[in-house]
This record gives C-alpha cells, structure tokens and sequence, in this order.
C-alpha cells in the first residue's frame, strides 16, 4: 500500500480506530512533527481532544540518523544499550546526548502548545499516532513517557511499520493498529506518494483550538 499523503493516512487509520472511541474517554497524542498530521486527520473526524509530543532520537556519533535510542518529556528515555554497546557508545555520551535533547523538547513543546496546558491523560485511552516507524525507538519512548503518565489503556497507530518493529512494539501497549507491514523497509517516506517536511509552524496550526 501507498498513501497519498499523511491525512489520508490518517483518514485510513481511523476505519481501523472506530471501535476504540465508542463511550470511551479517548485522547490523542501526535508525535511531532509527522505524526500529529496523522492525528489531526482523525481528531477532526471524531472531535477528540488532541496534544503533542515531542520525542526526540538520541543518535548515534556522527550518525544522525541512526538511533540509539529516543528522549521523551520528563527525562523518559528508551536506550537500546545493546545496540549502543556494539558501537562503542558509552553512558558518558548517552548524558550529555540526553542534556541538549531535554532542551530541545522543552523548548518545542512550549512552542507547539503556545500557553496551553498539556491534556491529562491519567486514566483514559491514549492513541499514539505517528506518520510511522523505521526502528521504532521514538515509538518505544513516547510508549514509556504514556505509560508513566497512568494511561487506562494504550494504543499505538501507525500507517506504516515493518515486522521487526513491530513484534518488539506490539507487547508494550494495550493495542497496536498498523495498516502496513513491509518486510522491504528503507525510509518511511517510501510508502508516501507525497511526504514533504512537517514546519513548526503546520504543527501549531494543527493544535490551535
């Protein structure tokens, strides 16, 4: 399957949601930037509250796109310390990685909610949406940071994701909902006919009430 763009994404992903939203107090969680165009897609058909979340990969040296591992909010991290062992990384660089990062997400958080309160989502249904996953750390982190915050129930939905993330993902959450799952994965963007780059500025757009 090919998606035409992240909101038809999101539209498809809300056939497969439907059932989670009958009479249940249900929040959306977006991750930025991608994700939360998903998620506004399904917030404007069902008129739920949606929020943000900013979760960050801690990369590897030199590698920014190889991740280690994912920073959430409130110093909720999710390493992948074997993986970081095989690299010769060490917890001197995961901290200070874990530092910069904390700053980053603060200061887009606050950018992204301009003044608002963050949705408590203590006992109720949390959907964690994303434009999808290559490894699956960012997952794994906003997964933890939700799970910290006494969610009743989690569930994890995605347009794409492949096998292997998947079978490591599926048994932290309550539900996971994938509409595809490639054993040929390269790039998210690949299962995109159009998949441009997310701008702060569509996020805060996204979110504003």
């Amino acid at each position: 399957m090919t998606f035409n763009d992240r909101h038809s994404a999101g539209l498809l992903l809300l056939e497969k949601l439907r059932t989670f939203f009958d009479g249940k107090d249900v929040v959306l969680v977006g991750l930025a930037r991608g994700g939360i165009v998903v998620a506004a897609a399904i917030c404007r058909a069902m008129d739920v509250p949606l929020d943000v979340l900013v979760v960050k990969k801690i990369p590897a040296p030199g590698q920014s796109e190889l991740a280690i591992g994912a920073l959430a909010p409130d110093n909720v991290s999710f390493i992948d310390w074997k993986f970081a062992g095989r690299l010769g990384i060490d917890e001197n660089y995961i901290r200070t990685q874990i530092l910069e990062l904390n700053v980053q997400i603060k200061q887009k958080t606050s950018l992204y909610r301009k003044g608002r309160k963050p949705i408590d989502i203590r006992d109720k249904t949390v959907i964690i949406v994303d434009d999808g996953v290559a490894t699956g750390a960012t997952l794994e982190a906003a997964i933890k940071w939700t799970r910290k915050k006494h969610a009743r129930k989690i569930i994890a939905a995605l347009p794409v994701m492949p096998t292997d993330s998947m079978k490591k993902i599926k048994p932290e959450v309550d539900e996971l909902v994938v509409l595809e799952t490639p054993r040929d994965f390269s790039a998210v963007g690949q299962f995109y006919r159009d998949f441009p780059q997310v701008g702060d500025g569509e996020v805060v757009e996204l979110l504003a009430p």
